[in-house]
């Protein structure tokens, strides 16, 4: 079952989003094109609101494996800038191993709930969504099959078996398409001009420059909170999270309902490059040396 739920993760996640969307693209070639100035400023802000939103999700993740943990009679929790440690035995310490994806599922889904109720969502909002949802719901999935992460421990703990650890992998990755089509047009939404969204050209040209080079502009900078650790656990989550989410949000564009271009163009670049500088500042001088619970 595990080789099938590979097989199935990788098509579904990653070949199938990125292979229709080439598709749907090359067939768009006739459409116009709205070839206005962007500038740099939208995709370097959009590219520091991905730093922070990536690194403050991944430590409410770390968090949330803590919190519970040290709430638990002889067991010491200890919280670091890119993981968790702890000490001492208890059972219950392999079911807190899911809490940390759990919260920031819920993370994803309350900056989901805010992005939709405003006019006009920030790009930090949208970004705090994608990484809640796309940091969370692969590892339900990967915890199917390999039990040795952290929601496979859980699962093991909760004895739901191989069906149940199948059922709630298939149901997350039913629920990656939906939650990166619906980002995917409050991206959208977040266009100035309504000539960014005039036909699927223009939408996914705006959606590449407003969402996929600030996150590939984003992953070296990403690299400076995660060191020193081991090498894949620095580059695995920052290169898999945009790869599990960014091609179903880059299928929005060839949604045939017209978006309508609500957002204000970006221009300050300084409160978030500060706000970058802070924590990266917070994760390695205070978070690094580790902090007991």
């Amino acid at each position: 079952m595990g080789l099938i739920l590979t097989i199935i993760f990788a098509v579904f996640g990653l070949l199938l989003p990125w292979g229709i969307a080439l598709g749907l693209r090359l067939r768009a070639r006739g459409s116009a094109v709205f070839v206005g100035e962007m500038g740099w400023e939208p995709i370097v802000h959009s590219m520091l609101a991905y730093v922070l939103a990536f690194n403050i999700t991944f430590f409410i993740q770390e968090l949330f494996l803590v919190l519970p943990k040290s709430m638990v009679p002889g067991l010491t929790a200890t919280l670091y800038h890119n993981n968790h440690d702890w000490t001492g035995l208890a059972p219950i310490a392999e079911l807190f191993q899911g809490t940390g994806a759990l919260a920031i599922l819920f993370s994803g889904l309350f900056f989901s709930a805010i992005a939709a109720s405003k006019a006009r969502p920030s790009l930090f909002v949208l970004w705090m969504a994608f990484h809640g949802m796309f940091q969370s719901l692969p590892q339900f999935v990967v915890g199917a099959i390999a039990g040795g992460n952290d929601v496979g421990r859980a699962y093991d703990y909760l004895g739901i078996g191989a069906v149940g650890e199948t059922l709630a992998a298939l149901i997350a990755l039913a629920a990656m398409p939906v939650a990166g089509l619906l980002l995917g047009r409050q991206f959208l939404a977040a266009a100035w001009d309504q000539r960014q969204l005039g036909s699927y050209c223009c939408r996914f040209g705006f959606l590449l420059r407003i969402a996929g080079l600030p996150a590939l502009a984003a992953l070296p900078i990403i690299i400076f909170y995660r060191v020193p650790r081991e090498l894949i656990e620095v580059l695995a989550p920052p290169l898999l999270v945009p790869l599990f989410g960014y091609g179903w949000l880059q299928l929005a564009a060839f949604k045939p309902a017209g978006a309508k271009a609500r957002g204000i163009r970006p221009q300050s670049v300084v409160p978030l490059l500060v706000a970058v500088a802070l924590l990266l500042a917070i994760f390695q001088f205070v978070l690094r040396p580790g902090i007991t619970f």
